[in-house]
């Protein structure tokens, strides 16, 4: 691929002395693998750069698996994400890098990646909204059709008030049974519209978002999620500054 494309580093990681093996999230080719040979040289003009979070130019050429970066420029600064919004940042990533099928085409997902990615750096609020409505076009892209406005078994329109459980395969069907898999009519329309109004839908949302995708991630725990949960507790355990 000899021509300019627009990227972002999904993740990154030492190759020998002065390289770096690459994640990268493209417009036109998806979720590409580059090493950038001397990119952390002390007079590298790529040292810097290769960041999560910049938007990038990038070429690259070769065959294979592992391509080789060409070369490399910022688009404008890394998006500024801090605290809580830097891990949801680093969740979203990994979830792309462990998900995403090699060098295929997401040029509509790299728009909602983007339009996630600036939601979370305009934030001053909880960025959970942000989050599964990414979770849910990406599993729209990844090919997991559900219909949530209808009940699968009479193909009535959900009512607010019903409760349907989820059934791999079928979709959702109104039932007395209340557990993990339950959702009222009120919630299942808050999924298909993307907007969650109260934290019943939100906490709704995250529930259907890890129940679906937990078969493309399988059992090996999201690192992002660990770094977070590590984090909470210190700051937790930090006590706070006295006031003079």
């Amino acid at each position: 691929m000899e021509g300019w494309q627009r990227a972002f580093v999904l993740h990154g990681r030492p190759y020998s002395e002065t390289s770096l093996l690459l994640d990268l999230f493209t417009e036109d080719e998806g979720r590409v693998r580059v090493l950038a040979k001397g990119a952390r040289a002390r007079r590298s003009p790529l040292k810097g750069c290769l960041q999560p979070f910049t938007p990038l130019l990038v070429r690259w050429g070769g065959r294979g698996e592992v391509k080789t970066l060409r070369n490399a420029e910022p688009v404008s600064l890394a998006l500024p994400l801090t605290g809580v919004m830097l891990y949801s940042g680093l969740y979203v990533n990994e979830l792309l890098a462990r998900v995403l099928e090699h060098e295929t085409n997401f040029s509509a997902l790299f728009f909602d990646y983007l339009h996630c990615l600036q939601q979370l750096a305009a934030l001053s609020s909880s960025p959970e909204p942000a989050l599964r409505r990414f979770e849910l076009a990406l599993l729209g892209y990844l090919g997991y059709g559900v219909d949530f406005l209808h009940c699968a078994g009479s193909g009535e329109p959900v009512a607010d008030t019903m409760t349907y459980r989820y059934r791999e395969e079928k979709g959702f069907i109104a039932s007395m049974i209340v557990d993990q898999r339950s959702f009222t009519g009120y919630e299942l329309r808050a999924l298909a519209a993307r907007e969650f109004p109260d934290v019943q839908t939100l906490r709704a949302a995250k529930r259907f978002t890890r129940m679906a995708l937990k078969p493309y991630l399988g059992g090996k725990p999201l690192k992002s999620r660990e770094l977070f949960q590590k984090s909470a507790v210190l700051r937790l355990r930090t006590p706070p500054v006295a006031k003079e």
